[in-house]
């Protein structure tokens, strides 16, 4: 009987050791679990939320690349032809006009280097000769000006002062009254 006790015993052990044995195998998992998303979760976390948008991100961009494929392979060559002309006859008449421009601003230039070396010349000789140079410039100046805003003038009006009496506080006259004040002196404190 002692034999049939003792394996009785090493069954009812055997028993709890497998039970254990079972307990203790998810225990260990479980633990094991816990304390990985413990120290790594935030991470896991991110990097589900990173993957979730690029899984988004990639699913708008297949359908417009395939659509734009598809509209670029149902285009008529005839009309992809056309319109390519048409650009590029777009873009002559661009460049003709700004050359055109470019042009009409290089004889702008000429004209004025040319005057300019005109009235050198002019200002030379009339030194040449001893004359004042300034006097000749400026009446071609205001000939020119003349010339050129004939068209554009304007009646001058005849401004008045606006006080009669010819007070001018800025002045220092002391027109205005008998009292004369002058700022004191600036310089360094008189302290030691």
């Amino acid at each position: 009987m002692e034999a049939d006790n003792g394996a009785a015993d090493i069954r009812t052990a055997g028993a709890e050791g497998e039970g254990s044995l079972q307990n203790q195998d998810l225990n260990f998992l479980l633990t094991t679990v816990s304390t990985f998303l413990s120290d790594y979760g935030w991470c896991l976390l991110v990097l589900g939320v990173g993957v979730y948008f690029l899984i988004q991100q990639l699913s708008k961009d297949r359908p417009s690349r395939a659509h734009s494929s598809a509209s670029a392979a149902s285009q008529d060559p005839v009309s992809v032809v056309r319109r390519q002309e048409a650009l590029e006859a777009s873009r002559r008449r661009m460049q003709e006009e700004l050359d055109a421009k470019a042009a009409e601003f290089r004889e702008k230039q000429q004209k004025v280097e040319e005057e300019k070396r005109r009235q050198k010349i002019e200002m030379w000789e009339s030194m040449k000769e001893g004359k004042s140079y300034k006097g000749n410039a400026k009446l071609a100046q205001s000939s020119e000006e003349a010339a050129s805003s004939s068209a554009a003038l304007k009646p001058k009006t005849d401004k008045k002062p606006l006080r009669s009496s010819g007070y001018n506080p800025l002045s220092g006259d002391g027109g205005g009254g008998t009292c004369s004040w002058r700022p004191g002196r600036r310089g360094p404190s008189a302290g030691g």
